[in-house]
């Protein structure tokens, strides 16, 4: 048997269970861990400027492809605060990551130690284990259960902490004999699918609503095969969004009071049945429960038994993955369709296809300053397929989910429940860490671009190419719109004379010079007509110097962005497009026959 430090047999388990890159910032209390990494060498170490975006970057890491787990460190104390955002982020949209912090020693724990805090405690309501090793025998068992944890069921991050005596402390482990324990996830039998697909046709009208679940358990694939089986449209959610590509004839559009389509929320009130997988009836997709239950019938699948009911009953649930769900729906409509039985949804289909070519919003606008609308069209026009989009909050994700165009899963990555203002660089960063070779273009209001800007230094640092649109009202746009029930614009001008920028003409902070400061490129657009140009540029510009793009957009400092507080009452500001003015909205979609 080896004898090791429990650090050290910490690294070798991480690696076993498929770590390769960990984000964090060293410290006293986890300097034996940061050892043990340094004497393995098996792991890479980005550096981040706080914790917090160390651990946004570690989510954006999981997000960014199937099967990644983003790991955090950090020192003892703040390092831990500083980590709960990140925790709170990643358990609201059921994205596992793990976060590791060090601690006084196990005899000081009781003595207000410096910098001893009970993170473990603190972090409980937020993560699926959160636990302050006492032993050093038992840092293996709980490395290897925080990896079954946070795979199994509803996937969820985990916090262990670790005294710095225990991670010193000397320990028997074999690495060559470890393994990774059974994950476990509930799978859906056939008769539910079949009593699920009974009800399914007995209705004229309905839908699927595909949600972030169907995103981790990497079934897009298979929803799109049982929606073109079937011939339902799919409404995506704003955490599944990219599970059937926008162009697709069976998109529906999303449905909501804020990231949604018009045709979507058309589409969802003329609905009689809806098929939920992998979602949870998030409040800003329902909006009123009354107007988004009445007259339908539904049925909903989850993997975590306790999110069946919890927003409104179900007529039928199904406590099941989403992939094996989808799997067992899909062999049963084949099935079906070889007997002949499925029920005819072309005309039901064609009508959401009619909705989604005329229920448009407006993109294209000529006016100085720029109104956001016009930069969505042209990053449609200057990104491709394979683009991925990362954003959290503000009228410019809100805006973007409405007019941007999504194809594949992880393409659109978003902190969707908590939607933390500063998530947006990190997360980039994890992300483009992820995938070196993919286009990752970022999305923020000037708010929450200035929260963790410092984070862009670490793209600098470590050669991590992204692409950063930021859309500048000088402005908490969400906030001011939300404001106008209460007659006020209070507290929400981030706008002032720049001393040392008077050309910026009272738009305030000068992204440009701090980006540029941080070892980044940048540059700031205020004519709609050089969008598209500044986006080309800023591709050429990562290319050669591999490191984050900043695209500054001065846009208007006031639109109200299309909202409501039912799916019914969403209040669009803006005529709807003439022929030639709706550029940013889906391409056309192709026939219905074309599906084969």
């Amino acid at each position: 048997m080896a004898r090791m430090t429990a650090a050290r047999a910490a690294v070798e388990i991480l690696k076993r269970e498929g770590t390769t890159h960990v984000f964090g910032l060293p410290g006293a209390a986890i300097n034996p861990f940061y050892a043990a990494m340094r004497a393995d060498g098996g792991l890479s170490h980005i550096l981040a400027r706080h914790v917090e975006g160390a651990s946004h970057m570690a989510d954006g890491w999981t997000r960014a492809r199937a099967g990644n787990i983003g790991v955090c460190l950090g020192t003892s104390g703040p390092a831990g605060t500083d980590m709960i955002t990140g925790l709170y982020a990643a358990a609201a949209d059921s994205v596992p990551i793990l976060c590791i912090t060090g601690q006084a020693p196990v005899a000081r724990l009781h003595k207000e130690d410096f910098q001893a805090v009970d993170i473990s405690s603190i972090a409980a309501p937020l993560t699926k284990m959160a636990m302050t090793v006492l032993e050093p025998a038992q840092v293996p068992g709980a490395f290897q259960q925080a990896f079954h944890l946070m795979r199994s069921g509803r996937p969820g991050p985990v916090l262990i902490d670790l005294p710095v005596d225990v991670q010193s402390a000397e320990i028997e482990f074999d690495p060559e004999t470890y393994e990774p324990l059974p994950v476990y996830r509930p799978a859906a039998t056939r008769a539910q699918i079949d009593r699920a697909l009974d009800l399914l046709a007995r209705s004229h009208r309905p839908l699927i609503v595909a949600g972030g679940g169907v995103v981790n358990a990497d079934a897009a694939d298979a929803l799109v095969e049982f929606a073109e089986l079937t011939g339902v449209p799919v409404v995506p959610t704003l955490m599944g969004w990219g599970t059937v590509p926008d162009d697709h004839p069976l998109m529906a559009g999303m449905v909501g009071l804020q990231t949604s389509h018009r045709y979507g929320n058309a589409s969802m009130l003329d609905a009689d049945f809806v098929l939920g997988i992998g979602n949870r009836w998030a409040n800003r997709h329902t909006g009123g429960l009354d107007t988004y239950t009445r007259g339908r019938t539904f049925v909903h699948v989850d993997i975590e038994p306790t999110q069946i009911g919890r927003v409104f009953a179900p007529d039928y649930g199904i406590v099941s993955d989403a992939g094996a769900a989808l799997a067992l729906f899909v062999a049963s409509a084949r099935e079906r369709a070889a007997a002949g039985t499925l029920p005819d949804r072309s005309g039901w289909a064609a009508a959401c296809a009619r909705r989604k070519a005329t229920l448009l919003r407006r993109t294209h606008f000529e006016e100085v300053p720029i109104k956001p609308q016009r930069v969505y069209q042209e990053m449609n026009r200057a990104f491709g397929r394979d683009t991925r989009y990362v954003s959290t909050i503000g009228l410019s994700q809100i805006q973007a989910a409405q007019m941007l165009r999504v194809h594949r899963p992880r393409h659109w990555i978003n902190a969707g429940q908590a939607g933390p203002l500063g998530w947006t660089v990190p997360a980039a960063l994890g992300v483009a860490a992820a995938e070196p070779d993919a286009t990752v273009v970022a999305l923020s209001g000037d708010y929450d671009f200035q929260f963790m800007i410092e984070e862009l230094a670490v793209g600098a640092q470590f050669r991590i190419p992204y692409l950063h649109v930021v859309v500048n009202n000088a402005y908490l746009g969400l906030i001011r719109q939300a404001q106008r029930t209460f007659d006020m614009d209070y507290c929400v001008q981030l706008s002032f004379d720049n001393i040392n920028a008077p050309e910026l003409g009272g738009y305030g902070v000068d992204h440009v010079r701090v980006a540029e400061g941080l070892g980044c490129k940048a540059m700031r657009v205020s004519d709609p007509e050089l969008i598209g140009p500044a986006l080309e540029e800023a591709k050429k510009l990562m290319a050669e110097f591999r490191v984050p793009v900043v695209v500054e957009v001065i846009l208007e400092r006031i639109t109200n962005v299309a909202m409501g507080t039912e799916i019914d009452r969403v209040t669009e500001f803006e005529e709807p497009p003439a022929p030639g003015q709706g550029d940013g909205a889906p391409d056309p979609a192709p026939a219905l026959a074309d599906l084969g």
